[in-house]
């Protein structure tokens, strides 16, 4: 006898057409972003995003997540979604008409702006993901998210629906639901009360073109290791000034990239690290 569907999310398994809202027992608040994933894997979701803060904060409604299955709209006997490639090659190709169906239902009700709602493809080759884009992102009204699978989609499908694509990384993963959530996380945690405590966000990494500052705590001595003195001489502005250093010190040893784009922010020679 064969083993009965797993819940996931408090939902079974099953095709359908219709956009699921995950783990939102109680209406969600009027005007909360929502975010649309189109998946073969609608069971991956809410994965991560439903623990910790951001699960607590979809369970208050202060967001929502919708999955659409994109098997339902698959053709023939067996919803095909995928066809082999043009001019040979291999691997699959995500067919333009099953996309299409699949953008069209989740597009239902939503704002063509792409500013007021942006509409991403999960892509290898799109432009890398920043800090810059969570903060775009959780502006809009919300965002649709197309996880592709195989060896990408319909190049037709980007250019008719204006699919901005959006890369976490320079690596290949099986699919783009792992790129969704991470994507998703990101934006979801610079909405307006998600966090605690908004000034966390305003003093974490790539906030100012910059990594984050090393962090301590107690025990003031651990393993022979002493916490910074500066930082229990309770001056404030000393230690923001530490902080700082700190900061811009990790940048230029870790991140070169990061460093020379913050010192032409601010009119600074990269070599002599002087105004220009």
């Amino acid at each position: 006898m064969a083993d009965a569907p797993r819940s996931h999310g408090r939902l079974s398994i099953s095709a359908s057409a219709t956009p699921r809202d995950l783990l939102t027992p109680s209406p969600r608040l009027k005007g909360a972003w929502t975010a649309k994933v189109i998946t073969l894997f609608p069971e991956m979701f809410p994965g991560v995003l439903g623990a910790s803060l951001t699960g607590k904060a979809l369970q208050d409604g202060l967001w929502a997540l919708e999955t659409v299955d994109l098997r339902a709209f698959g053709t023939g006997k067996h919803r095909n979604v995928d066809d082999t490639p043009a001019g040979g090659g291999a691997g699959l190709v995500m067919r333009p008409d099953v996309l299409g169906r699949a953008l069209g239902m989740a597009a239902r009700g939503t704002p063509d702006d792409p500013e007021r709602w942006p509409r991403v493809y999960l892509s290898p080759r799109g432009k890398p993901f920043t800090q810059k884009d969570a903060q775009r992102f959780s502006q809009a009204e919300g965002i649709t998210l197309l996880c592709g699978r195989f060896e990408g989609v319909d190049q037709r499908v980007i250019e008719h629906f204006g699919l901005e694509e959006i890369s976490i990384g320079d690596f290949v993963l099986t699919g783009g639901e792992i790129a969704a959530q991470a994507l998703i996380d990101a934006t979801v945690r610079l909405i307006h009360r998600v966090l605690g405590n908004q000034a966390s966000t305003e003093e974490e990494s790539f906030s100012e073109g910059l990594l984050e500052h090393p962090h301590y705590t107690k025990p003031a001595v651990w393993e022979g290791r002493e916490i910074p003195e500066i930082l229990l001489s309770g001056h404030h502005a000393k230690i923001a000034h530490w902080r700082k250093a700190m900061a811009e010190r990790l940048t230029k040893e870790r991140r070169p990239d990061l460093w020379r784009a913050y010192l032409a922010a601010q009119d600074r020679d990269p070599d002599g690290d002087q105004e220009l």
